[in-house]
């Protein structure tokens, strides 16, 4: 293995000469390129020269031998992720890594003033996946003229000018209303986080929470909470005058069921409440937390497959949703 720092790093034509093939059966063989006609012995040489040498491709040079470097590019929004986003993404990565892409996450505090979608064409990927937010025609039209063959937007509402994610915030609060509601609730509650990126969301929580409630003529109080005991602690009045609350996500629930324990109130006796995400512990609290469980089983594999239908069209951008998960309620003893 080349371990020397100071020679040059291994090319594939270092590698070709120790395999005994030509560079273009090395570069067959690394990328995995379809409809190459050889043999599993003469790839296993390639591979063995390959690990020996310490050769690793180069991404720049197949960017300038190609035009296009295999990257896919997601926008990471500045706000926290919680395990659900975390799996994702980590199974993304996997979906487009078998397929012969890489995943690169591009965290908006490396943006810096430089325009958003002006950063992300410097790096020549084949496909974007952004905030709808990030995504005017202005920034579509630089991605376009950059080569990026597929752009997909992430958000709350569908874009008008390319494919997208659609994250129904809005149906959970309705989910969730409507389980309390038909539990007897005649007051509701809805928990709006204050931290900076939970906050847009979970407007759009209460909101399906509102269009629940009013549609069957239930009351609902704002509760605008940050993530501390004191915080919740200071809004028992409203814990007392309320039959229900939709807490945002478990981890809100988690919180607030501490702080009614202190208080001397009971769940779901005096109080009840959901939550959302179904997280591990959902089902280890006592009482055992009801949640909108959010199923993206399908997400990543289903994602994949229409970046790769949109890079095949090459300059397609018509708008569209996908919907690649569903919610489902999962009740237990706290509602």
């Amino acid at each position: 293995m080349n371990a020397n720092p100071s020679t040059r790093p291994p090319t594939s034509l270092d590698v070709a000469r120790l395999a005994g093939v030509s560079q273009a059966t090395v570069s067959y063989v690394l990328t995995d390129r379809p409809g190459a006609r050889i043999s599993d012995e003469t790839r296993a040489r390639v591979r063995q020269a390959a690990e020996q040498l310490g050769y690793v491709p180069h991404a720049g040079a197949r960017t300038l031998r190609t035009g296009r470097s295999g990257l896919v590019v997601i926008s990471m929004e500045d706000l926290p992720y919680g395990p659900l986003a975390v799996g994702v993404l980590e199974e993304l990565d996997r979906e487009l890594s078998q397929r012969g892409y890489t995943l690169v996450q591009y965290g908006a505090r490396r943006l810096r003033g430089v325009p958003a979608a002006r950063a992300w064409a410097e790096l020549r990927p084949v496909a974007v996946l952004a905030g709808a937010g990030k995504l005017s025609r202005q920034a579509v039209d630089v991605l376009r003229s950059a080569g990026v063959r597929a752009v997909v937007a992430i958000g709350n509402r569908p874009s008008a000018l390319v494919p997208s994610v659609v994250l129904d915030h809005v149906l959970l609060g309705e989910v969730a209303a409507g389980h309390l509601i038909d539990r007897g609730c005649r007051t509701l509650a809805a928990i709006v986080p204050t931290e900076i990126g939970l906050r847009e969301m979970g407007e759009h929580r209460l909101a399906g929470v509102l269009q629940a409630a009013q549609a069957r003529g239930v009351p609902v109080t704002r509760a605008d909470l940050p993530f501390h005991e004191d915080g919740a602690a200071a809004l028992l009045d409203l814990w007392r005058d309320v039959d229900g609350v939709f807490a945002y996500n478990d981890e809100y629930a988690m919180l607030l069921m501490a702080v009614l324990r202190d208080a001397g109130l009971a769940v779901p006796d005096d109080l009840r409440i959901v939550g959302c995400d179904d997280l591990p512990l959902a089902a280890l609290l006592r009482p055992r937390l009801t949640t909108v469980r959010i199923d993206v089983s399908m997400m990543p594999s289903m994602l994949v497959r229409r970046l790769e239908e949109l890079m095949e069209a090459d300059g397609s951008t018509e708008p569209g949703r996908i919907d690649p998960w569903t919610a489902t309620l999962v009740v237990r003893e706290s509602s």
